[in-house]
């Protein structure tokens, strides 16, 4: 395993919306301006790679969401618990993120074959404690939580997703450096957000309203102090930057047809 390999992601060469499996594809289906898709995905290839490694998987036919490298899996200390799809159609991803994780030395973690389990997509390391937040409800099972608490020795906190349009925990929640949380808090069951709420103090939450949950605010990535995100509005931008952190947006639109955005297309390898 090399360390430099940081953050891994997918050319979306093969991408398009060719199924729907979530709400945001409805409609959505062969509208994808591939030629911009490809413009879009190396700009936020091009920003991270001005601030942290990267590793490429190859894109195959036949599996267009692979380009969602966040459900490849979940990353922690070398080992990696391999995706188990819950949609029949990302199902063929399956064995390309295996062979990779593999041809890369990673310690690749038992996992039951019939526990759905959408990798990094519903496991968010916490960024100021040790304990990564599962989320559940759509794609992957509760007992995904349990099961990753024994394969990776790490305390996790199980949160219950309400709304469709929030289907991965990454669509609405994103652990920021220093223990910041950025969240749309609708997205979840009264006893999670209770959850949030008692592990979070007040003053380190950033709130995000529905205008800019549904634009995919929370789906971002957090390096040190940026927050690379496809939108945020301005009186987002300010509750960021009081809090330290530098946003900096590149447009995803293409990829917000198919459910996804910043955080969706990339997969932490080596946390930082």
């Amino acid at each position: 395993m090399t360390v430099m390999q940081t953050i891994l992601m997918c050319e979306p060469g093969h991408f398009g919306v060719d199924y729907v499996i979530n709400p945001w594809m409805q409609g959505q289906t062969g509208r994808v301006d591939r030629s911009l898709a490809m413009r879009q995905w190396q700009r936020l290839r091009d920003i991270l790679a001005q601030l942290i490694g990267l590793a490429f998987v190859t894109p195959k036919p036949g599996v267009p969401d692979m380009v969602f490298t966040a459900n490849a899996g979940l990353v922690l200390g070398g080992k990696v618990i391999v995706s188990r799809f819950r949609a029949r159609e990302r199902q063929a991803e399956e064995p390309y993120l295996r062979a990779w994780f593999a041809a890369n030395r990673y310690d690749i973690a038992d996992w039951p074959r019939n526990v759905a389990f959408e990798g990094a997509g519903d496991a968010l390391l916490d960024r100021g404690r040790p304990l990564l937040w599962i989320g559940s409800g759509f794609r992957t099972e509760a007992v995904a939580a349990p099961l990753i608490e024994a394969a990776l020795g790490c305390r996790t906190v199980a949160l219950e997703l309400i709304d469709p349009r929030f289907y991965h925990l990454d669509t609405c929640h994103c652990p920021l450096d220093g223990g910041w949380l950025l969240y749309y808090s609708a997205a979840f069951a009264p006893a999670s957000l209770a959850r949030i709420r008692a592990i979070v103090p007040p003053e380190k939450r950033i709130e995000v309203g529905e205008a800019d949950a549904v634009q995919f605010a929370c789906n971002a990535v957090n390096i040190g102090r940026h927050v690379i995100l496809s939108h945020a509005s301005d009186d987002l931008q300010v509750k960021l930057r009081r809090a330290g952190f530098l946003p900096v947006l590149t447009p995803l639109s293409e990829f917000m047809k198919s459910g996804g955005a910043a955080k969706c297309l990339t997969l932490k390898l080596v946390e930082t």
